[in-house]
């Protein structure tokens, strides 16, 4: 089961269900908090029934301030945040009265999901873009659940009006799976360098879909590596275990994926995990490539 909730377009015609979507499977904080501002945008505050009601984050336009995680400090810090759909961006100043923002990230590489756990906060927020083609992690939270949950969804109004200008020919029900993501798979695994010679080293690995990262923390704001996940039919495959006589690890439970160029070996604290995380792999590999995947790959394959 679903729920939605209806934005409007400038002209006040609903855009179907650019939504909320919560999935009753999931017993997490997110969902708590996403259905508790849902059953009160509908009882409490009628934004079903009244359009004027839904212009927080329908309106193109939202500027406030947000608590944001500092990149090298881990200091939260208010913050100024301006989206503009109309720039097709969204920025943040160091300075409340700064007239240049601190960073500028283009809304059509931008993504929005709720990390409580991660973050430590029940109204926690993980904001990416691709930086020079690299994942920029920002970690922001609000008091107020309403105010978080409003920039989310002016975040998924933002991306579905850049999308509906980009694919003009798409329909709604192919652009809505487009406007945010939550990550495949997060945790922890061991990994060693390229040669296989090196210790394996502890890391917090993400799973965004065909980008594999790895971070030394959770909360770091740039990704140690990433690793491309292609499909099957560009001879990418997942196995289990190690190759013979590598050694260095401490966790039992060995990855490898094979790619075009080389091997990436990974090692897992248990059994369950190495299942998990090899089923996460198969999904991304079983399904097939889109021509902006290939674009990746290549970017990938001559990365300085």
């Amino acid at each position: 089961m679903s729920l939605f909730v209806a934005l409007q377009t400038r002209s006040g015609h609903p855009i179907p269900w650019v939504c909320l979507c919560v999935t009753a499977a999931l017993a997490s904080i997110e969902t708590l908090l996403l259905r508790e501002q849902w059953i009160r945008a509908k009882y409490e505050r009628g934004e079903f029934l009244c359009v004027e009601k839904q212009e927080p984050y329908s309106a193109g336009y939202r500027e406030g301030f947000l608590w944001k995680r500092g990149r090298d400090n881990g200091q939260y810090l208010s913050r100024k945040f301006i989206l503009s759909e109309r720039e097709g961006v969204l920025k943040y100043f160091n300075k409340h009265d700064a007239r240049e923002p601190k960073a500028i990230m283009n809304i059509n590489s931008v993504n929005a999901t709720f990390q409580p756990t991660k973050i430590g906060t029940a109204h926690g927020l993980q904001i990416t873009y691709l930086k020079d083609n690299s994942t920029r992690n920002i970690f922001v939270y609000h008091e107020d659940g309403k105010e978080m949950v409003d920039w989310f969804n002016a975040i998924r109004a933002a991306r579905f009006h850049y999308l509906q200008v980009a694919f003009p020919g798409a329909s709604n029900s192919d652009l809505l799976p487009k406007l945010t993501r939550n990550y495949i798979k997060e945790g922890y695994m061991e990994k060693t360098g390229p040669k296989h010679t090196e210790g394996f080293k502890k890391r917090w690995f993400t799973m965004d879909d065909r980008r594999l990262m790895y971070f030394k923390d959770p909360l770091d704001a740039y990704a140690r590596g990433e690793v491309f996940i292609g499909g099957k039919e560009s001879s990418y495959t997942v196995l289990a275990g190690l190759p013979p006589n590598i050694q260095g690890y401490h966790w039992q439970f060995g990855i490898t994926i094979v790619t075009p160029d080389r091997k990436f070996l990974f090692a897992c604290e248990t059994e369950e995990d190495q299942k998990n995380w090899m089923a996460a792999f198969q999904t991304v590999i079983n399904r097939p490539m889109l021509p902006q995947d290939f674009a990746v790959e290549a970017y990938f394959k001559h990365k300085p």
